[in-house]
């Protein structure tokens, strides 16, 4: 042996003399599974049941160790897939021709790049202007416009229903409503564009919100008073949650009307239009409140 390995043997034979290896610790029994899978009615805390009463949130959906019991993966998984599916789809060239609407599109060429270009949503075609200017009555007081938004699924769904209610309240106030038209691939300052051509004095742009876990079918409107390019977020007025779970398309139609009406009287709208007046009005719109709480759909059932 090499003086070399004779020293590290020595060396090796001392350290392990002075600090031997402990002994070897016994290892505890593993704990069998709990037969309870945490929340129960017993055991879900107060805070969580107040809270779940004014919200569709997921509050104190309990666990089982580190992770979300079964059944809530798999209901946040289905409420996932309705987002993903309403944002994917595409309202179909056809459709403003079968409600007798007139058709406009946006400079967006394409649904991947309506996703990716917000700014070629907020304006129109060089033919959709071209046909807006030569079809649409000029100098109303409200135009309406119906468009896909970040939900055609919405669009196709009530959007309907609501052009047509918020035209007849807006009607039953004596207002003049410009010809309905239906937008695709639109966002929100698109109302600006068509409001100034028109010439009129409300825009108001009825389209599909950016859909939350298991609303899909969610629409959102817009209303801005004196619409022209360069309106900001600030010069609008907005509800949102209009579906049958949320704010019924006939309720939000009067409200909507209710906000046309006071931005003609007072001239304005956004944060300067004052709604302390229409809190009747409005309802829940024009209060601080709570709402009413919305009813939660199961969409995945795990047998017990």
């Amino acid at each position: 042996m090499s003086a070399t390995r004779e020293r590290m043997a020595a060396l090796k034979a001392r350290l392990e003399a002075s600090s031997p290896a402990p002994p070897p610790t016994p290892i505890e029994p593993v704990l069998a599974p709990p037969r309870r899978v945490f929340p129960t009615p017993k055991t879900r805390n107060r805070f969580a049941e107040n809270a779940a009463a004014h919200t569709t949130a997921l509050v104190g959906i309990g666990h089982v160790g580190t992770r979300y019991a079964t059944d809530v993966i798999l209901q946040f998984q289905a409420e996932l897939a309705v987002a993903h599916q309403a944002v994917a789809t595409e309202l179909s060239e056809s459709f403003a021709a079968q409600h007798a609407l007139l058709p406009l599109q946006s400079r967006v060429t394409s649904h991947r790049e309506f996703l990716l270009r917000p700014d070629l949503g907020r304006r129109l075609d060089e033919a959709s202007l071209a046909r807006l200017r030569s079809q649409a009555m000029k100098g109303i007081d409200v135009q309406p416009i119906l468009a896909d938004g970040l939900s055609a699924t919405a669009c196709m769904g009530s959007g309907v229903q609501l052009l047509q209610s918020f035209i007849r309240e807006c009607e039953a106030f004596g207002l003049s409503v410009g010809t309905p038209v239906c937008a695709r691939f639109a966002r929100v300052w698109l109302e600006d564009e068509i409001g100034e051509t028109v010439q009129a004095k409300v825009a108001a742009i009825l389209l599909g919100e950016r859909p939350g876990l298991g609303t899909g079918d969610g629409l959102s409107a817009y209303l801005v008073h004196a619409p022209k390019l360069g309106k900001t977020d600030g010069d609008r007025n907005m509800l949102s949650n209009i579906h049958t779970r949320g704010t019924r398309p006939e309720e939000a139609a009067k409200r909507l009307a209710v906000l046309a009406r006071a931005m003609l009287e007072q001239g304005t709208s956004g944060v300067s239009l004052d709604l302390g007046k229409l809190a009747k009005e409005l309802g829940d719109s024009g209060g601080r409140g709570y709402r009413a709480p919305q009813e939660r759909v199961r969409l995945v059932e795990v047998p017990t």
